[in-house]
């Protein structure tokens, strides 16, 4: 028997990354898989992004996003 070394697997959307890096510093309403987020974008990571909201930071991992808006 051959021991595994366990390997860390994350999907990576290139389109939606670099989508939501060319809005970093926005305003947005984010829907994800457990409700919606308004508040302004300060980081984009390959796996998550950060939506600064009510002076609280939300990490919302990026497969959990179903959709985005900006917000005027």
């Amino acid at each position: 028997m051959n021991a595994q070394t366990p390997a860390f697997m994350s999907a990576f959307d290139p389109y939606v990354y670099q989508t939501l890096q060319s809005i970093t510093g926005s305003m947005l309403i984010v829907q994800t898989t457990q409700g919606t987020v308004t508040g302004s974008l300060k980081t984009v990571m390959p796996d998550h992004i950060v939506i600064e909201s009510g002076g609280s930071s939300f990490y919302i991992r990026t497969q959990q996003i179903v959709w985005v808006i900006p917000k005027s």
